[in-house]
């Protein structure tokens, strides 16, 4: 009998210090040092010729879309840089001119692979052929296409039930491959479709769809350049959106204001030098945020509060401050709003928020006397436990000002990444959607699934537990975006197929069932051709337009396959070409698909045409003020608690953060610029009285912990920063401290994890 080999694999790779330097946090965005850096980084992976023959097609009419941020391209983009320093990088980073394939793996083991930090195996380069790793094998060996497809189908027709298997998405994935799998789930037989947005956004989506009846924000793009104010809340476009910058930087030319909302001061919303505007490189720039409200981590509630408090005051004096005539006819709760703000105190209020009346009062002064607002937000709402609150009081203040439904105004959810919002669309969703469901038995002529499936959280729990057994992953890196990571390895590990469709390698690729595939796919930036025709694919970006990607470089080897083919081939085999579905056919035809989700996706309409050049928006009810679907068919206020997180003496609130040279879990660097760190990402940003208080120095070393439900959960060698940051807050680098976040607190209503507010201790350990 074969002996049973455990794998020694190591969550964290090697913990050690790779030579922190320090500098004083930059004041200016972009400029020339974002060129340089975005050029030095594409010339060293990707070489100069391919560098500049991408970068000039990136997000141009009849290019292909960044593979980075969600982030809308205006109707005019720049002919040489409609794309940022992070674009760029990720761009690069699937580009490189690395690649690695069965001889790399016969040489090294998963377990010596493990060893290295998620930095090192992303340097690795580009996976170029299929390969499997065997139960009770350290390495991963080639495997023909075809005999991956039948070893996912056997696993697939062995299990008792459809609801033991997982299809999981990342936000990386095109319309045309979420549609198709999201189709092959439910053809299975299961609504288990969780995807990123479980992991970051769907609080968003919960908070819209409850008080607006759309899971997705109501703005366009040009509504950002004539908005009269913005708000910018818990976000860092700097670094996580930068091409946003821009958009903010021709608000202000026009004469709005910007207001940020954030813990920490980030450089891109303190000063802007844009890389498309001669004048800007050569001059100063632009100062952006003209009031920054450093709220403390997870009072956006009780700021919100405050202001709406001191906008209905206003308005009882002047009656003109709230917007009557649309709150009579489109709002309902405005009653019960007043009474519910009637419960507080403003210097109650205000000293949770940590932030100076005379700041506030300066936004009230301001957001009384316009009415074109826009509120934009990312993840420093969304990952809170009462993070659909969170929003939703946000939701309040535009509603009491009429700035829903209008040019200029209204919802900005701002979207990680670069078509999570299509995904969803076109039907990732792990709920029943019953409208979908019905055109799905129209046109696709199979029976959907009626129960609902499991989200990220409840696949977590699904895997541990021994309920769900094959784990399909179609792009991203789950061990390392997913919360409590000791936790979701074991449930990896407990699963008797992983399979992982992806560029390169990641440790998720390494933590693993006891039989592991790593299917490689195209980037976004390649060219695929079917029978000697170019395909192309197409995306949906935050503000709702859908357009077409069509990829220019030869793809990394001739050994990989495009998402939608790995698709409709493993569907092609596991229905032995007996379905009314023809997968192999869309597989091969992309228009084809296209046809399909015009006819079961709604507000799809002619998409191979339509989505051409800059492509054409989607329907959204809240721009035409329509809101029939919603008790007595208005827009719904909301009455949102304070949090209470009943924080023990020596517990301080944590937020993971990005840093610079990252995107998601990409790590593209070990740099921070604009925060001043260099060449280390094992910090934690403190504030000097807390330092203090806990008898700390700068750059001790110091382990944080976590407690919930009596586990102690813990994240080892860190080095302290004096920080501006609010007291009683911390901030550090995910995925590092993902760790910390356990699997079974999140938000009420998403389940999106507590990253951004986590209680935890520290101790000195040097």
């Amino acid at each position: 009998m074969e002996k049973e080999i455990k794998r020694n694999i190591s969550l964290t790779g090697a913990i050690q210090f790779t030579g922190l330097r320090l500098k004083e946090p930059m004041h200016t965005a972009a400029g020339l040092l974002g060129v340089t850096e975005a050029l030095r980084h594409s010339f060293k992976e990707m070489g100069i010729a391919k560098s500049m023959k991408a970068l000039l097609e990136m997000n141009q009419e009849d290019g292909f879309r960044c593979p980075s941020c969600a982030w809308p391209v205006p109707e005019h983009p720049s002919k040489i840089a409609e794309y940022c320093e992070n674009g760029a990088k990720a761009l690069a980073d699937e580009a490189t001119k690395e690649h690695i394939g069965a001889d790399f793996f016969a040489q090294h083991s998963v377990e010596e692979l493990s060893k290295l930090s998620d930095y090192e195996l992303n340097k690795l380069g580009r996976v170029v052929e299929p390969l499997v790793l065997k139960p009770n094998s350290l390495h991963y060996e080639p495997i023909a296409w075809q005999e991956a497809f039948e070893l996912i189908s056997d696993e697939l027709h062995q299990l008792s039930d459809p609801n033991e298997a997982i299809f999981y998405t990342s936000g990386r994935s095109s319309n045309e491959a979420a549609f198709l799998y999201g189709m092959f789930a439910r053809a299975f037989g299961t609504n288990n479709m969780p995807d990123c947005s479980n992991m970051c956004h769907e609080s968003s989506g919960v908070a819209l769809s409850e008080t607006l009846g759309i899971g997705k924000g109501s703005v366009t793009l040009d509504d950002l350049y004539g908005a009269e104010v913005i708000l910018v809340v818990g976000q860092n476009p700097g670094t996580n959106h930068p091409r946003m910058l821009s958009a903010l930087e021709k608000c202000k030319r026009n004469g709005g204001k910007i207001i940020s909302i954030n813990p920490l001061a980030e450089t891109g919303l303190v000063h802007f030098k844009n890389p498309q505007s001669v004048s800007d490189m050569l001059g100063s720039g632009q100062a952006m945020a003209d009031i920054h409200l450093p709220v403390k981590i997870n009072e956006d509630i009780a700021l919100a509060k405050l202001i709406l408090k001191k906008l209905v005051a206003l308005d009882a004096k002047t009656h003109n401050v709230l917007d009557h005539e649309f709150i009579v006819d489109h709002v309902d709760g405005y009653d019960d709003l007043l009474k519910d703000l009637a419960r507080y105190d403003n210097e109650t209020l205000q000293r949770r928020t940590g932030v100076s009346m005379r700041k506030i009062d300066h936004v009230v002064q301001l957001l009384a006397t316009k009415s074109k607002i826009i509120v934009c937000w990312a993840m420093g709402l969304t990952q809170h436990k009462n993070a659909v609150q969170c929003i939703q009081e946000y939701v309040n203040i535009l509603l009491l000002k009429g700035a829903i439904g209008k040019p200029f105004a209204g919802t900005c959810p701002v979207r990680g990444h670069s078509n999570v919002q299509g995904d969803r669309s076109v039907g990732i969703m792990h709920y029943v959607n019953k409208t979908l469901n019905e055109k799905i038995r129209e046109h696709l002529k199979f029976e959907p699934p009626t129960e609902p499936g499991y989200d990220t959280v409840n696949t977590i729990q699904a895997m541990h537990d021994g309920k769900a057994k094959v784990f399909v992953c179609l792009g991203g890196n789950f061990l390392m975006a997913a919360s409590d990571t000791q936790y979701t390895a074991e449930a990896l590990q407990n699963c008797d197929l992983t399979v992982q469709v992806s560029t390169k390698l990641n440790r998720s690729h390494l933590v693993t069932g006891k039989t592991a595939l790593l299917l490689p796919t195209f980037g976004r930036s390649e060219k695929d051709e079917k029978n000697g025709n170019l395909q192309f694919l197409t995306m949906e970006s935050s503000t709702g337009k859908v357009r077409q990607s069509k990829g220019l470089l030869k793809p990394a080897s001739e050994h990989i396959k495009s998402e939608p083919e790995i698709i409709a081939l493993l569907a092609h085999t596991y229905f032995k070409g007996n379905h009314s579905v023809d997968w192999f056919a869309m597989g091969q035809d992309y228009n084809l698909i296209r046809s399909y989700i015009d006819k079961v996706v709604k507000g799809f309409d002619n998409t191979s045409e339509r989505s051409k050049g800059f492509g054409y928006y989607l329907p959204n009810n809240v721009r035409e003020r329509n809101f029939r679907m919603l008790p007595n068919g208005k827009a719904q206020l909301t009455f949102n608690t304070l949090p209470n997180h009943q924080l023990k003496k020596d517990e301080l609130l944590l937020m993971t953060i990005r840093s610079h040279d990252q995107f998601n879990t990409t790590i593209y660097g070990l740099n921070d610029r604009y925060r001043g760190i260099h060449n280390e990402r094992r910090v934690v940003f403190m504030n000097e009285e807390d330092i203090v208080e806990r008898k700390l120095q700068k750059l001790d070393v110091v382990n944080l912990h976590s407690l919930y439900d009596g586990i102690q959960r813990t994240a080892e060698q860190f080095l302290v920063i004096p920080y501006e940051i609010p007291k009683g807050n911390m901030a550090a680098y995910f995925p590092e401290t993902n760790m910390l976040v356990p699997y079974n607190h999140f938000a009420d209503k998403s389940h999106t994890p507590i990253s951004k507010s986590i209680k935890v201790t520290v101790e000195k350990i040097a």
